[in-house]
């Protein structure tokens, strides 16, 4: 059995090169587990936040192609559906990766998928249903790939309206749904697309690249999202977007986080710009608002100052639940960095894994 205890915090971290799980009593000396499927791509890998048992992978495998696996003991022995999320056959589309896993409240389970699509199972992951009202939407023909593919890669169910979700797909925008994914509508007003003619995002216009959005703890009604251009604040009720990018030193990057119990917090780990995505000035940062982007504060005491040409890609960063708050930072060029002050101070907990894809922290045995 795994030598994993109830109470241990949990970090899962999804490699180009396989899966790896850390865990730790006290956030100070930590034992490792894996590599699992070594040698295979997994795009997102997470614990489930509830009971703190369960971890599910999105495996991109040579003979299966992608695959969700479930492990109900950290590891020591995986479980895959019957069926893995899919197209019907009449949309001629095929799914290529797994990019997002998430759970909700109300025991279902979500997947984004590669090329971008939505899927719920009700059973665990034994079998999958698309979402038709996304997936099969006129304006699907419109959608154009960003950089790293046309992906489904953020899934934000709302904690009190099973009939509420948010997702992001890049390059189409932010998309919403009040009617439990019968119909969504656009969400990217007064966002820059400054690859486009346009230079502003009209509301129902798609094609503006989001990389990551989150959830206020305080009030699920605010969302924050990293974008190819910018760093944006909505609430409920608001017309569109509205910057807050004043204090970072730039606006381009890819990961997000929100801390779990205080309002208007929010990490996020700026990079040069698309054509130069690595951290400013060659030294490794976290950044973090209190107040909602009113502004922002560089936090770097113990990570590389010098010589850190460093990559964090959308999935590279994640909170605990603990008190006070762990913060989980993985790069593409395989170092883990962990803070157990709310990043205050960092330590590296790895630093020759393969290139990170996803980060992802629990407590065993549930919060």
């Amino acid at each position: 059995m795994a030598d994993v205890r109830k109470g241990d915090t949990v970090i899962v971290v999804g490699t180009r090169k396989g899966l790896f799980i850390f865990h730790s009593g006290d956030r100070r000396n930590w034992k490792s587990r894996g590599p699992f499927f070594e040698g295979q791509t997994i795009k997102h890998a997470i614990l489930d936040p509830e009971e703190g048992r369960d971890v599910w992978a999105g495996v991109v495998t040579g003979h299966w192609g992608p695959t969700i696996q479930r492990s109900m003991d950290f590891g020591e022995s995986w479980i895959r559906g019957k069926r893995d999320p899919h197209f019907s056959k009449e949309s001629g589309l095929s799914v290529d990766r797994i990019w997002q896993i998430q759970p909700d409240l109300d025991g279902n389970l979500w997947a984004g998928v590669e090329p971008a699509g939505l899927f719920r199972s009700e059973d665990g992951g034994e079998t999958w249903a698309s979402v038709d009202g996304l997936n099969y939407r006129p304006d699907r023909r419109e959608w154009q790939p960003g950089a790293g593919g046309l992906c489904l890669h953020t899934i934000l169910p709302y904690p009190d309206d099973p009939r509420r979700m948010v997702v992001g797909i890049s390059a189409v925008g932010v998309l919403g749904t009040n009617d439990g994914g019968r119909s969504w509508r656009v969400m990217n007003g007064d966002v820059r697309a400054d690859f486009l003619p346009e230079k502003v995002t009209e509301e129902d216009q798609i094609g503006s690249c989001v990389h990551k959005i989150v959830r206020d703890s305080a009030n699920p009604a605010i969302l924050y999202q990293q974008n190819h251009c910018g760093v944006y604040r909505r609430q409920r009720g608001d017309p569109a977007w509205k910057a807050i990018e004043r204090g970072l030193p730039a606006t381009f990057g890819f990961p997000m986080a929100a801390h779990p119990r205080k309002a208007g917090t929010v990490y996020t780990v700026p990079l040069v710009s698309d054509f130069n995505r690595v951290t400013p000035g060659a030294s490794m940062a976290v950044y973090r608002t209190t107040n909602g982007g009113g502004s922002w504060e560089r936090l770097s005491t113990g990570l590389p100052q010098e010589g850190a040409y460093l990559t964090i890609l959308r999935e590279g960063m994640r909170t605990d639940q603990n008190d006070p708050l762990g913060v989980y930072v993985g790069t593409k060029n395989g170092q883990l960095y962990y803070s157990r002050d709310e990043g205050e101070s960092w330590e590296t907990m790895a630093d020759l894994l393969p290139p990170i894809q996803s980060v992802d922290a629990g407590v065993a045995g549930g919060p």
